[in-house]
């Protein structure tokens, strides 16, 4: 059945079938071959697939990222940090990936995090002397933190298909996303010490606390949310929901940002993201469930078992093995479809799902800035009228950094899991 699976899945790729459509036909071609069952459970998996309240977090979180990306609160968090940190050395390229880091925790999405934080800082980078291929690929790069620092929707998808807890995930994402942040920040304190970038004058005590108290309010979004989930008061879907009400007043009621009547707009536009990543993840799981009932992942652990004897040699394979799926198609459906095949090779091995699931959210990362399927490198097409060769070439650097970084998270387990286990467990 697997090698059946395997070919349709491929050949189906090859004729460009959409992913998700993709799924249903193999999991559909498995079921007529290699078993009695009726297709007529094809419709039940995919409404058993949607039936999970968490799954209302996704909509939510989208909804809330699209009201911020729209309104004032990227340009107030770009306001506050260029005021701080703006009179450094590379002190406005500081405060770009500084905005990003501090977005992503309010967006969940990385595309959003490009869009909200590139549209202001790319320009006024270029203008204020950097590097145009440095400035395209930084704020490229950081972006993709919106995965990383929760919340983050590819980790809410990650813990639907391995039963896993969503605030643990979410808090074992900080240190990771803090150290890529930092690494992003060293490299660009020793860039502009190497082309001598001429740093802003100083802001004044008044103009910081003005800063402040115009961006308070997108600053408190994400100790609210957070906050709310790890103290309990929240579940991750509850949160979510907080997360539009919360943008919602502000950008109506104190920033002004966003009229009343384009709010309907960017409601349809959260729906149309929703439904294709529920749709994905709805076909996803059914595939999921056929795989499950074949016992599959035991097949699958069984052949990895005989010829790797080493967790850390096993997890070297999973990286290269999605590094590789994702030059063919999109990082987040291979997480979703194979993930689940190696829950008992994880279990042989010994290895924290909730690790497994950091190194799958950084190869997810890493795969949003690899062509062809690199998301952000299309948004940054669009906002700076590049080829997708120039925006590539912007982000090499920050490529052979995160996959440094990738290396670091993989066979240093504690950086993600010392928060989840010293504060959940």
């Amino acid at each position: 059945m697997i090698t059946t699976m395997i070919l349709c899945f491929f050949v189906l790729l090859i004729l460009g079938m959409p992913i998700a459509v993709l799924l249903v036909a193999t999991t559909a071609i498995a079921l007529m071959a290699y078993t009695s069952t009726s297709l007529l459970v094809l419709p039940q998996q995919l409404f058993n697939a949607l039936d999970n309240s968490i799954l209302l977090s996704i909509p939510f979180f989208i909804l809330s990222g699209s009201i911020m990306t729209k309104g004032s609160m990227a340009r107030r968090l770009i306001a506050v940090v260029n005021s701080i940190v703006g009179c450094y050395p590379g002190g406005m390229a500081i405060a770009a990936t500084l905005a990003c880091l501090f977005f992503a925790a309010l967006s969940g999405s990385s595309p959003a995090t490009v869009v909200a934080i590139g549209s202001v800082m790319i320009p006024a980078l270029i203008k204020a002397g950097y590097d145009e291929r440095f400035s395209i690929g930084l704020v490229t790069s950081a972006g993709s933190l919106g995965i990383v620092i929760p919340p983050s929707i590819p980790m809410i998808l990650y813990c639907m298909v391995m039963n896993t807890s969503v605030a643990e995930l979410f808090m074992a994402g900080i240190l990771p996303g803090l150290l890529i942040g930092g690494v992003f920040i060293a490299y660009t304190v020793f860039m502009a010490y190497k082309n001598k970038w001429v740093a802003v004058e100083r802001a004044s005590r008044k103009t910081i606390f003005a800063a402040l108290r115009e961006g308070i309010w997108a600053l408190m979004l994400p100790i609210v949310v957070l906050g709310g989930i790890y103290s309990g008061m929240f579940t991750p879907t509850e949160a979510a929901a907080v997360s539009v009400v919360y943008a919602l007043f502000v950008e109506l009621v104190i920033s002004r940002e966003i009229r009343l009547i384009e709010v309907p707009q960017v409601c349809m536009q959260g729906a149309v993201l929703s439904s294709c990543l529920l749709f994905i993840l709805a076909c996803a799981m059914t595939m999921i469930w056929l795989l499950t009932a074949e016992r599959i992942p035991q097949q699958v652990a069984d052949f990895v078992t005989a010829h790797v004897n080493s967790g850390w040699l096993f997890l070297l394979l999973v990286n290269l093995l999605f590094l590789a799926l994702g030059t063919v198609m999109d990082n987040v459906s291979a997480m979703l479809i194979l993930s689940p095949l190696f829950v008992e090779t994880l279990n042989r091995f010994g290895i924290d799902y909730i690790h497994y699931g950091i190194i799958m959210v950084l190869v997810i990362e890493y795969g949003f800035l690899t062509p062809p399927f690199g998301l952000n490198l299309f948004v940054a097409m669009g906002l700076t009228d590049k080829s997708l060769l120039e925006v590539s070439r912007g982000v090499v650097p920050f490529l052979i950094l995160l996959l440094a970084c990738l290396i670091l998270v993989t066979y240093v387990p504690q950086i993600s899991l010392f928060l989840p286990e010293t504060f959940l467990r």
